[in-house]
């Protein structure tokens, strides 16, 4: 995630657009879950170690691109509410996110693992698959939710910024 902050702050001074950045940290996460999903039936440690690195580096980029996003809106007296909207909804979503995948999980556990939803699905990792198809499918959501989000955003976004300690608000 780390190295995605970087990467995202040179593409952005670069002239990067700051929601195609943060699309493509979706799409990043996309083929990371994937990975992740594919890992297990392949017996493959080094496809689980690349899916939960893209997972971070889709993360990073995502989060940059949407709080760039936040911090681009026109000047005037709701700027700092909607930086603070912007970690409010990181900090529920993330908590929200981890709490449902750990209930999901244990709920798909049980009728998976004693075989009563088939022989095929009776194996540990089937629990954890499921979770993450989920997961695929809401990044599909935000990547459909994206672009109306641009077009409405083009006429109340100034000038696109940096990203850096410079761009804080003060």
């Amino acid at each position: 995630m780390l190295i995605a902050f970087g990467l995202a702050a040179r593409a952005l001074n670069k002239g990067q657009q700051a929601l195609k950045l943060a699309a493509a940290g979706a799409v990043l996460g996309v083929f990371a879950f994937a990975a992740v999903i594919f890992a297990g039936p392949l017996q493959s440690p080094d496809l689980f170690r690349i899916g939960a690195s893209l997972i971070g580096f889709g993360g990073g980029f995502f989060a940059v691109g949407t709080l760039i996003t936040a911090m681009n809106l026109e000047q005037g007296p709701y700027k700092g509410l909607a930086l603070g909207a912007w970690g409010a909804v990181q900090a529920s979503a993330a908590g929200f996110a981890i709490a449902a995948g750990g209930v999901l999980r244990d709920l798909f556990s049980q009728p998976m693992l004693s075989g009563a939803w088939g022989e095929a699905l009776q194996n540990p990792d089937m629990p954890y698959s499921a979770v993450y198809h989920i997961e695929i499918a809401m990044l599909f959501i935000t990547l459909a939710l994206i672009g109306p989000i641009t077009r409405s955003l083009k006429s109340h976004v100034t000038h696109q910024q940096g990203f850096g300690v410079a761009q804080l608000p003060g």
